[in-house]
């Protein structure tokens, strides 16, 4: 049965939350709590479970996407300062020549924006775009596009970047499932809104390479690529591994309770759980999101750090410094945890559920249509990833939706974050600054790319959820 009163509680607070952000100017955080104690205060809940709330939806998200979020900041900065990026960029276009070269920017993007936020790492590989354009003549948008859509697909959809690490947490969703439903669904929508768009746009909008430079000279004496690829797959391949076998020791347990497994993978289930027990306690333990970074940076602390001449006073610099825009999306992620605990703790989600599944609405389309109208609306991917995960993971507590379709899920709602960016995102002020385009072209060019990549992501993240 529909409560009004929880539905006006819900409808109040998101327009509560939209107008202090978009018309006080008040900063996300704090609008978050400010929005969350008005639903709840709405709802009907008491002062001391209003606070009581706060104090459960702060803590049990902080407790694991603060860890993490601050461990891959610090690890992006050692691979920012030692160029990186520069030298998987320089790796791929030497691989793949001219000709392919957009392909190259993509593949680079896709790559760097794992470890870097997708602004620095814009920043870090200009001039590598410039230098294209200027000895092709071809349009700028020809490679810059392909770059930036690798960028953002990447920041969105792959941990451990902290858009999807919080998104993940909030829905309760495995990181490695993450991770590989990411990739999965990135690369197509990768070729789509980077490659395909890129060439479209670049015959219709010529761009020349700004002759002023923006950013500091270009690195020399760049690290191996091979180095730096490896380096970033140690997490994501730990935590993989840990995430496929741990799903199929499971199995074992499924098999007890009367679900059918085919007989070659419960052997390997049963081998996994008694023989190689000592095993999988190791793969647990360094597969594991906390241990996986911890020994990332490690590694990149000693081999990009140490062994190339940089003192430890300066990597301490370095690391230091990466914790304050980590803290910032760390409390966001943290107030929209608050919000999401308030929509459970008033029933408001529980009923919101029920009337969904009643009219046969997908869970799927809800988090990616909350992540849009809050994205336009307000302009930050964050804050609209944040806030639409906290709408859709009350709505998932009964459903029974779990492992990769749930990661799936994850994907859908940031690629609903990343949709239409226009005046009032500041990448789309940074795009049409180290472009040199007028705001009408990035207009055509990025914002149109974003679009493509929302709605092309969106279509591989619900076909391949409907299909699995």
């Amino acid at each position: 049965m529909i409560d009004l009163q929880l539905i006006a509680a819900v409808v109040i607070g998101i327009g509560l939350l939209l107008t202090l952000i978009l018309a006080l100017r008040i900063q996300a955080f704090i609008s978050l709590l400010i929005a969350s104690i008005t639903v709840g205060l709405i709802a009907g809940l008491s002062p001391d479970d209003i606070i009581a709330t706060i104090q459960q939806g702060m803590g049990s998200t902080l407790g694991y996407v603060a860890t993490v979020v601050g461990l891959g900041a610090m690890f992006g900065a050692i691979l920012e300062y030692s160029g990186g990026a520069q030298s998987i960029a320089k790796m791929m276009v030497g691989r793949f020549g001219e000709k392919q070269a957009p392909s190259a920017m993509m593949l680079t993007g896709f790559l760097v924006a794992i470890p870097v936020f997708f602004d620095v790492a814009f920043i870090i590989l200009i001039p590598v775009i410039y230098a294209l354009q200027r000895k092709t003549k071809k349009s700028l948008l020809l490679y810059a596009i392909p770059l930036l859509a690798g960028l953002a697909i990447t920041h969105a959809f792959i941990p451990p970047t902290p858009g999807p690490i919080a998104v993940a947490e909030t829905l309760g969703a495995d990181l490695g499932w993450v991770i590989l439903a990411g990739a999965i669904v990135g690369f197509p929508t990768a070729i789509v809104s980077g490659l395909l768009f890129g060439k479209y746009i670049a015959k219709r909008i010529h761009v020349e390479a700004p002759e002023i430079e923006a950013q500091s000279e270009e690195q020399t004496n760049l690290p191996g690529p091979l180095m730096i690829l490896a380096i970033i797959g140690i997490p994501i391949l730990l935590i993989l591994v840990n995430t496929v076998l741990s799903s199929i020791a499971k199995m074992s347990e499924a098999a007890e309770n009367g679900i059918e497994i085919g007989p070659k993978l419960l052997a390997v289930a049963n081998m996994l759980n008694n023989e190689l027990s000592g095993l999988m306690n190791a793969v647990t333990l360094i597969g594991h999101p906390f241990v996986a970074l911890i020994i990332a940076n490690l590694i990149a602390w000693i081999t990009l750090g140490i062994l190339r001449g940089t003192s430890r006073e300066a990597l301490f610099t370095i690391t230091t410094k990466s914790m304050a825009p980590a803290g910032v999306i760390i409390l966001l992620t943290g107030a929209g945890g608050v919000f999401k605990q308030v929509l459970i703790n008033t029933g408001s989600g529980e009923m919101l559920a029920q009337s969904m599944t009643n009219m046969g609405f997908p869970f799927i389309l809800f988090g990616f249509l909350a992540a849009v109208l809050i994205r336009v609306i307000q302009g930050s991917a964050t804050v609209a990833m944040i806030t639409a995960a906290g709408m859709t993971a009350p709505l998932l507590e009964n459903s029974g939706i779990e492992g990769f379709s749930l990661a799936l899920i994850v994907i859908a709602i940031a690629a609903g974050s990343s949709i239409f960016s226009h005046v009032n995102d500041s990448g789309f002020w940074l795009v049409s600054q180290y472009l040199g385009i007028s705001e009408k072209d990035t207009f055509r060019s990025w914002t149109m790319m974003t679009t493509l990549l929302a709605l092309s992501g969106f279509m591989v993240a619900a076909l391949l959820f409907f299909v699995i």
